[in-house]
């Protein structure tokens, strides 16, 4: 099976500082990838490599098997989620779904069936401004999706906003991998490392590949050891 992303010796500086230092690793069709680490350890910058936002130092990056900084024909096939809210402020929620839309080329079928999937039709004439954290984010998946993507990227989709809208995203997440999508998450709570296929552990520039439960098994491992050491100082 074909990687959809395919990442080798991948070096991002900035200034003198090296972010990444030769990460490699693959993401296979259909899979749940996430990108794990503690604040600075690269999460955003990577997500935002992937995409096509950001530009890097050198190594090779290919999305649906293109060469990304030769060709952004990939982009057609994305779906973002950012970690900062970037809708359009100046809109309402259905006046952000249309002008999404018309920017992807997207179907008023398209438009119909995410409000309906997302439950936005009680907020549609409501400013973005005012919506409730768990309504944002479904908003924010909804315009990701118009399109129809096959990879989609997200940055901190599951934050702390309330239970309907978080099992909401996590149902629908489920069914677009169930329809052969794949996922590419930037996530910092060790508890949403159970929905994914492969955990990337980001940590000083390097990144190791784990299974959930190992990527939750090393997690355990250095909080004991960090707590042990700290209860050693004071002893």
């Amino acid at each position: 099976m074909e990687p959809v992303i395919r990442v080798r010796q991948l070096v991002q500086k900035y200034g003198r500082q090296t972010l990444f230092n030769g990460l490699s690793f693959d993401v296979l069709p259909g899979e749940s990838f996430g990108v794990f680490g503690f604040c600075g350890a690269g999460k955003t910058a990577l997500l935002h490599i992937l995409a096509g936002v950001d530009r890097f130092k050198s190594g090779q990056v290919e999305v649906l098997g293109l060469n990304i900084t030769k060709s952004e024909k990939f982009k057609r096939d994305l779906g973002i989620v950012t970690q900062e809210k970037s809708l359009f402020r100046d809109m309402t929620t259905g006046e952000n779904l249309d002008f999404i839309a018309a920017l992807k080329k997207a179907s008023q079928a398209n438009v119909g069936q995410v409000i309906e999937r997302y439950e936005l039709k009680d907020f549609l004439a409501e400013p973005v401004t005012v919506l409730p954290m768990g309504v944002y984010q479904r908003l924010s998946l909804a315009c990701a999706m118009l399109n129809r993507p096959k990879i989609l990227i997200a940055d901190e989709i599951i934050k702390d906003f309330d239970l309907y809208s978080r099992n909401l995203i996590l149902r629908e997440l489920r069914q677009f991998q169930a329809g052969g999508g794949t996922c590419v998450y930037g996530f910092s709570s060790i508890e949403f490392c159970e929905q994914m296929s492969q955990v990337g552990w980001l940590e000083s520039g390097q990144m190791h590949i784990y299974k959930p439960k190992d990527a939750r098994a090393e997690w355990d491992r250095q909080v004991k050891f960090y707590s042990e050491q700290s209860d050693g100082r004071h002893v």
